[in-house]
């Protein structure tokens, strides 16, 4: 499948500090790409260097086929990004912004208002369009951010934590206007929210340390890391039930570890073909109603902590 970012053997350092090393990444052409790592895991790093910010110390890649290091203005006409905390001129309106940022562009007349216009709609923000932007939440800052980093129809659009201000509501409506890029731009989304990754990417990479740990599809990662899980939803009212159950299960040759989250008892199992005969008449047993009885498939955080807790440190391999 055709690259729309490439990387080959890409490293950065600073000073004695590795922030990138020797890093091979490809994402594809119209994906929705999660970018995961723990804090310093140097994802800030990647998207600096992907963008033009920084140069790399070795190594090379490409966005949308142009050479990162070359610093081009080319490179910047085919990427948008926005910045966990965007910055903006406060005396500013709305749609003065997008309007100075699409001029930039060279956008002009109809053809710029229509997309400023069109950027306002998408991002909830026509109602705010002619308020200063020093008057905005920090949720409508990040939206006003997502309409700047799109004014230019990129084919690659970088997005660092783009929904960490956003309150359930504007979670969601930004998540749905990512969603909708898909086929039309490349996304790549560096984020925290792992549960965000698995709502709108196709495809996920987790780096740590400044190295790539594993970079596959979605639905690829979770059946090569399966494990499995099963989840039991009680009826309410059966705390002692519940409890007794748990701990029976605790002591089960084919459990792993179980938990209580949500209400919702959740068993990961060393044997599911043992566990799934044995578990239904323990449940019995101590008499637990059930709601809800299945197999689930593991998180992207499940597999995100656990390939996380399993890499070396990297100082010990030098």
């Amino acid at each position: 499948m055709e690259a729309a970012i490439h990387c080959l053997g890409l490293s950065k350092r600073f000073g004695a500090v590795v922030a990138l090393e020797n890093l091979d990444l490809e994402v594809p052409v119209g994906s929705i790409f999660g970018l995961l790592g723990p804090n310093g895991a140097g994802k800030t790093t990647l998207t600096r260097l992907l963008t033009g910010l920084m140069r790399p110390t070795a190594g090379q890649a490409t966005v949308a086929g142009q050479d990162i290091s070359q610093g081009s203005l080319a490179l910047h006409q085919h990427i948008g990004a926005l910045d966990q905390h965007p910055q903006f001129y406060n005396w500013m309106r709305g749609r003065e912004l997008l309007t100075f940022v699409g001029e930039l562009f060279g956008l002009r007349g109809p053809a710029l208002r229509a997309r400023v216009d069109e950027m306002l709609a998408a991002t909830g923000l026509t109602g705010a369009a002619h308020r200063r932007i020093g008057g905005y939440s920090g949720g409508m800052r990040q939206r006003l951010g997502l309409a700047q980093a799109l004014i230019n129809r990129p084919a690659v659009l970088f997005l660092d934590e783009p929904v960490s201000a956003l309150d359930p509501e504007g979670r969601h409506d930004l998540l749905h206007t990512i969603a909708g890029l898909r086929g039309s731009a490349t996304v790549l989304m560096s984020t925290h929210i792992l549960a965000d990754v698995e709502r709108v990417c196709d495809h996920v990479a987790i780096i740590n340390k400044g190295r790539l740990i594993v970079s596959s599809t979605v639905e690829a990662l979770q059946q090569r890391y399966a494990q499995p899980v099963f989840l039991l939803e009680p009826a309410s009212g059966q705390d002692g039930a519940t409890a007794a159950c748990v701990a029976d299960f605790q002591h089960q040759p084919w459990c792993q570890d179980v938990a209580i989250e949500h209400g919702t008892i959740r068993v990961n199992a060393h044997d599911a073909l043992a566990a799934s005969r044995e578990m239904l008449p323990l449940v019995a047993a101590h008499g637990l109603q059930l709601q809800r009885f299945e197999r689930g498939r593991p998180s992207v955080e499940d597999i995100f902590l656990r390939l996380v807790a399993q890499q070396p440190d990297p100082e010990a391999l030098r």
